[in-house]
């Protein structure tokens, strides 16, 4: 789609209710690979990669957030979910916010935004866009995917709880992506740049907070935060890092389809997940 001045690519699979899936900073629509599929039955999946991301030309001028909110509701014609990773959260928000008719309801996993501005998330996204370590990993992403150690070093601590247990496909996908990037710091600054605290007075659909129980770069006091200020559930998922999304697909698949249907996202028992 030519999306003001900004070439969008984006993915569409399945009929029904349309659903969009939106992935975080240097990622692209294969961040989605696990989970995807789990949410396809009866519903039709819209899954863009950002501006500057995978296939997607960078926009022309990014000062903030809105940018990047405003291109994807070029793609949504009528209400539809929204479910956003780590910097996909943070601009969903910003979707919601300004688009409302469009966004029927939220799910925000692992979000950016509320302690995106802190020094210490300063200092890391201003030196992962100088050295572009994702664009650098990429052609070696095969090496990578076979060996245990090689997914520690490179999903340890910030990614994944457990980088090994990853699969071989599932680690691929989530470096292919960066070989084709061609602008992440645009976003990485302005993400930066936002703070959504100002505005989630704004949000007006149901939202559902969903994270990772030992996420060590978006912390759970974060989750929390967006919880209490938005009014809203949120389900933790135990064992399991920022990248919920590819470490436990059935768990966040059964908490989103939950939230959808209108149930209230409380697992039968407190084994793989709990309720806070």
């Amino acid at each position: 789609m030519e999306a003001r001045g900004c070439r969008l690519r984006y993915l569409v699979a399945g009929s029904g209710d349309p659903v969009m899936l939106v992935h975080g900073l240097g990622g692209a629509a294969a961040n989605w690979l696990a989970l995807a599929p789990l949410l396809l039955p009866g519903r039709r999946l819209i899954v863009p990669e950002l501006p500057g991301h995978g296939g997607s030309e960078p926009l022309p001028a990014a000062p903030s957030l809105n940018a990047y909110g405003d291109r994807l509701a070029l793609l949504l014609d009528e209400p539809t979910p929204v479910v956003g990773h780590s910097l996909g959260g943070a601009i969903a928000l910003r979707l919601a916010i300004r688009h409302p008719e469009l966004v029927r309801a939220l799910v925000l996993a692992g979000s950016a935004g509320i302690s995106s501005g802190s020094r210490r998330a300063r200092y890391s996204l201003t030196i992962t866009g100088l050295l572009k370590p994702g664009k650098r990993i990429a052609p070696h992403r095969r090496r990578v995917a076979q060996s245990a150690l090689l997914k520690t070093i490179v999903f340890g601590r910030w990614g994944a709880a457990d980088p090994p247990a990853l699969s071989a496909e599932l680690t691929e996908a989530y470096l292919a992506g960066p070989a084709r990037h061609t602008d992440t710091a645009s976003a990485a600054r302005a993400l930066m740049r936002d703070d959504p605290r100002v505005d989630l007075e704004r949000v007006r659909c149901p939202t559902l907070l969903l994270w990772g129980a030992r996420d060590h770069q978006l912390p759970i006091g974060d989750a929390f935060e967006y919880a209490r200020r938005l009014g809203a559930p949120l389900r933790t998922i135990a064992d399991c890092g920022h990248l919920l999304i590819a470490e436990r697909p059935e768990a966040c698949a059964d908490a989103i389809q939950r939230f959808l249907a209108g149930e209230r996202v409380v697992p039968p028992r407190l084994d793989r997940g709990a309720q806070i």
